[in-house]
């Protein structure tokens, strides 16, 4: 059994969800403090790969990274790198795919999140960035890290973007999800159900993990209120 597939997927997997973690982070900070009107406005541009069909999210990548493209041809021609057909390609996908799950959810922990902690800290001398990791990051953890793990699996399991960006190339570019699909438009059922399997261990064991952190801290809660 070829092991590219999974190697691939998560090796896809854990770059976008680094890339996403940040950009998820800075955008959902910075646009929970703007008016309501802007706020809305850029909620609807960077939520839409959510609502979106993946293959059309595929096909405007596409339309802006192609090798006969402006953007793309410029790549090409200056550093020799194709932006599509590679396994980098599928970066690209899942991250405009994945973003608008940490965005969401990281947003929403963010504006529940009590001010009056952030001006105590000010009050005291704290500069911004302390107060965003020591003081705001720990508190909203439990959206952070929800969001974290829903972009990880999304990822994981993106296929529709992917393969228009990507394509399928044993070795290069498979994934464990066009791998499924080529297993079996080829009537490969068995193989394919080994991957399916596979994927569902992976998804399995990352919700398992968040489970017992999330367990872990609310017992932590618990000890630090008895005493």
């Amino acid at each position: 059994m070829d092991w590219f597939p999974l190697y691939n997927s998560l090796r896809i997997a854990a770059v976008s969800t680094a890339v996403v973690f940040f950009l998820g982070l800075a955008a959902a900070y910075y646009i929970a403090k703007v008016p309501p009107m802007v706020k809305g406005l850029l909620d609807m541009v960077l939520t839409l790969p959510l609502v979106l069909p993946p293959t059309v999210v595929g096909y405007l990548l596409l339309l802006a990274l192609g090798p006969r493209r402006p953007l793309g041809a410029w790549v090409l021609d200056t550093f020799g790198l194709k932006l599509t057909m590679t396994w980098w390609s599928a970066v690209f996908a899942t991250v405009v795919v994945t973003f608008p799950l940490m965005y969401r959810t990281v947003r929403g922990a963010f504006e529940s999140f009590d001010e009056t902690l952030a001006q105590a800290g000010r009050t005291l001398g704290l500069s911004g960035a302390y107060l965003f990791w020591r003081v705001r990051m720990p508190v909203c953890r439990q959206g952070i890290l929800a969001g974290t793990v829903l972009t990880f699996a999304r990822a994981l399991g993106e296929y529709g973007a992917t393969s228009m960006l990507a394509g399928y190339t044993p070795g290069r570019t498979a994934t464990i999800s066009t791998t499924v699909y080529q297993l079996w438009r080829t009537d490969q059922n068995g193989p394919a159900l080994r991957w399916v399997l596979v994927n569902l261990a992976i998804s399995a064991v990352v919700l398992l993990a968040v489970n017992l952190l999330e367990r872990k801290e609310g017992q932590g809660h618990v000890f630090n209120r008895e005493h």
